[in-house]
């Protein structure tokens, strides 16, 4: 293990109080500079604080939404620095859930935000209830992701419908106002006809475009990161789908149950594309308001699947058979993110793994790895801090091989990482998105074993924070 810069002064915790004037939505935060002298539940109270801070005095002043992007330099070569991203807002939503429940922001002051982003959802494109993928924060018109790509993108729509049943079960029983804000989400939610999407099939695709149809012609199966959408698709009590679209779709009969074995660690389900275990973000989207935890059906058990990919993709990094400069047990991490050229689906293979971590990879895996992620968080921070460390968190990717250092952020990189340290730290997000009873109904549906929100909370003492009728 790598030792940590300055570790001679530790003990010495340097404070810098930050006030952050945001007009009425102020965060104040107390940043500490070492880490190496935090216990692990304030360090990653730090970490979740400053991520936190892209979502909120890094939205785009319109919408509330989430930037697509941000480029510290303020050069955005395709002006696209008012683009917001469906998906990365949905993560950003989820993310205010957790700044209420941290302190980092009041409940008024979050319950204001996301009046703002569900408004701007209402009056934004949308294609048979689904959203694009890009919108412009302005005005909520469709930013084509490309040419056929301008219409509904099913799978960041299932992103933001995870993150907003979880504001309605979290405001559900609250104050007036708060009841509103609930009762927008849930209309959202249920205007997702996510029947259409089956363009006659038994499977669910990708996009559709009012100019372009079915051309883009992209049947979503498994396994990848695409497993809510099945789960809500089946949920909906508005426009539902049979459980044979998962069967015959998603499983594709039971194609997508394939075993094999890497580093001693099994995969219970072939990952599309990545022999070794796909992009850590495969273990992630999913499973921000869906609790991997006792989650099963006929293909795989979900926590192992998830354990087992973020352990293959950290003994990789360890092995390093690539050589590349850096790797180690405190330094890993392969995923989806911004790479030396454009950017790359970096995983666990000889052709995949181009020498670039992305600290989201490692850190958002921490309910799976929590020792493993809080050594890479302390490294990162002790070590390279002068690189890597930035005004919203730890920059989206690195690497020391090719002298590396952007610093930039994606919203999809930044999301994930403040609200899996939540759910591991009290299953905040998972307690809520649980609780609610069209997916309990939509997962026995499939055929899943699982727990429940209140199953899960038993004999827990953490539930202040949760409204009274999922405790």
């Amino acid at each position: 293990m790598k030792s940590f810069k300055n570790k001679v002064f530790s003990f010495i915790a340097i404070v810098i109080i930050v006030a952050f004037n945001l007009g009425s939505n102020t965060s104040k935060a107390t940043f500490i500079t070492n880490f190496d002298s935090l216990s692990t539940d304030s360090l990653l109270t730090q970490v979740q604080h400053q991520t936190f801070e892209y979502f909120w005095r890094g939205a785009e002043s319109n919408s509330g939404m989430a930037p697509e992007r941000i480029n510290m330099d303020g050069i955005y070569p395709e002006n696209d620095k008012d683009v917001v991203t469906t998906g990365g807002s949905g993560f950003g939503v989820m993310a205010i859930l957790t700044g209420i429940h941290r302190g980092f922001i009041t409940r008024t002051e979050g319950v204001h935000r996301l009046e703002k982003m569900t408004r701007f959802l209402e009056h934004a494109d949308r294609f048979h209830g689904a959203w694009p993928h890009w919108m412009y924060g302005p005005t909520g018109k469709v930013k084509p992701f490309s040419k056929k790509d301008d219409g509904g993108d099913l799978v960041e729509t299932a992103f933001m419908v995870q993150a907003l049943l979880c504001v309605r079960q979290y405001f559900k029983d609250g104050n007036i106002e708060e009841k509103k804000l609930a009762n927008r989400a849930d209309k959202l939610w249920k205007e997702v006809d996510w029947n259409w999407y089956r363009n006659g099939q038994n499977v669910l695709f990708w996009h559709w475009s009012p100019d372009y149809g079915w051309q883009m012609n992209f049947p979503i199966h498994g396994y990848n990161e695409c497993l809510i959408l099945y789960v809500l698709a089946a949920s909906s009590p508005t426009h539902g789908v049979p459980s044979s679209v998962y069967h015959e779709g998603w499983a594709e009969n039971g194609k997508m149950k394939s075993p094999s074995e890497h580093f001693g660690y099994t995969l219970q389900l072939r990952h599309q594309g990545a022999p070794n275990g796909g992009p850590l973000f495969w273990a992630h989207y999913s499973y921000l308001g869906l609790d991997p935890h006792g989650l099963k059906d006929e293909y795989a058990d979900y926590w192992k699947e998830n354990r087992n990919q973020a352990l293959i993709n950290y003994t990789w990094c360890v092995k390093n058979p690539l050589h590349y400069k850096g790797y180690d047990n405190d330094n890993w991490g392969l995923t989806s993110s911004y790479s030396v050229k454009g950017y790359a689906g970096h995983a666990p293979s000889e052709e995949r793994d181009l020498g670039v971590i992305a600290p989201t990879a490692a850190i958002s895996s921490i309910p799976y790895t929590p020792e493993k992620s809080i050594a890479a968080i302390r490294y990162w921070y002790n070590d390279m801090k002068d690189k890597l460390w930035g005004r919203y968190g730890f920059y989206d990717a690195f690497s020391e091989q090719a002298g590396w250092y952007p610093q930039k952020y994606l919203a999809i990189d930044q999301g994930p990482q403040v609200i899996m340290i939540e759910n591991y730290r009290s299953g905040l997000l998972w307690k809520l998105f649980m609780s609610c009873p069209e997916v309990k109904e939509g997962l026995k549906k499939l055929g899943f074993e699982f727990r429940a929100g209140e199953k899960l909370l038993s004999g827990e003492s953490n539930r202040s924070f949760l409204p009274a009728s999922i405790k």
